[in-house]
């Protein structure tokens, strides 16, 4: 009873019971990316949405589905991907926050923080 009123009114982790119904009635799945993210859209193609496998998370939408989402383009990338460059970089999603975060040199939350030699640090006279 409890996973039913959790998924009743909470998104952060997967659909909610109302966007399961909509899904479920109105839904066409369209494709599916690497990260296991379902794209759908509606019977009459007006409505584009993604279920999130895991964290609702924006930045784990790669730049093709986004455009599909956005109506950038009308057929998604899995009946008509993109082509890639070479000097492209794979997507990459946004790790602030994370263990996996970028950490400067000098900062505190490194185990090990760098000396800082081009700081002095101010004292009033």
């Amino acid at each position: 009873m409890a996973g039913i009123i959790k998924r009743a009114v909470t998104w952060w982790h997967g659909q909610t019971l109302g966007t399961q119904l909509m899904t479920w009635r109105k839904g066409v799945r369209v494709g599916e990316d690497e990260l296991g993210n379902v794209y759908y859209q509606s019977k009459d193609g007006k409505k584009r949405w993604v279920i999130f496998s895991g964290e609702a998370e924006a930045s784990r939408v790669n730049a093709e589905w986004h455009g599909w989402l956005h109506h950038t383009w009308d057929e998604p990338p899995s009946k008509a991907p993109l082509s890639h460059k070479d000097w492209e970089k794979p997507h990459e999603m946004n790790l602030t926050g994370t263990a996996a975060a970028y950490v400067p040199a000098g900062s505190l939350r490194r185990a090990q923080p760098a000396d800082r030699s081009d700081y002095e640090a101010w004292s009033p006279e």
